[in-house]
């Protein structure tokens, strides 16, 4: 009897080994998302996406966030007010009308930092990319936090 009770329960850890190891295997390899050539959920300007989450931000995130990862895309028109890089090379540009608090910080691809070499601060330009993030405002250090977008490339 009580071998029969050690086979089965080493026959479940087997199956559940096999079946952990098969989801974990498809999640590794699974293709990534290309931006770029997926459509455009919509076109908008920098100072009305970050409006609409000012305005009402459940009702923004509900429109152009998902929590399966798969957040909209958008195309975004603003003037640069910033260009940098983060740790890992890659391009960062901030989009924000003069004057305003907040704007949307656009990270490039390797691959699609080369694109912005003659983007320069005040140029406006139009930026497409996945939105993970909308602008917020913690009043606690009275700071004001830029929408995020990545995987950005120029639209031209």
């Amino acid at each position: 009897m009580k071998k029969k009770t050690i086979k089965r329960i080493g026959f479940v850890i087997l199956a559940g080994s096999i079946i952990a190891g098969s989801i974990a295997t498809y999640m590794w390899f699974k293709p990534h998302r290309d931006v770029q050539a997926t459509k455009a959920f919509a076109a908008l300007k920098v100072n009305d996406l970050i409006q609409e989450f000012s305005a009402d931000a459940n009702a923004a995130n509900a429109k152009y966030l998902s929590q399966d990862g798969n957040s909209k895309i958008l195309v975004i028109e603003g003037r640069v007010s910033k260009v940098s890089e983060n740790q890992i090379g890659e391009t960062v540009i901030i989009l924000k009308e003069e004057g305003a608090k907040a704007g949307v910080s656009c990270t490039f691809t390797l691959k699609t930092s080369p694109e912005i070499a003659g983007v320069k601060e005040g140029d406006t330009i139009h930026i497409k990319g996945a939105i993970t993030a909308g602008n917020s405002y913690d009043a606690d250090l009275d700071l004001y936090e830029h929408a995020v977008m990545v995987q950005c490339a120029i639209v031209k």
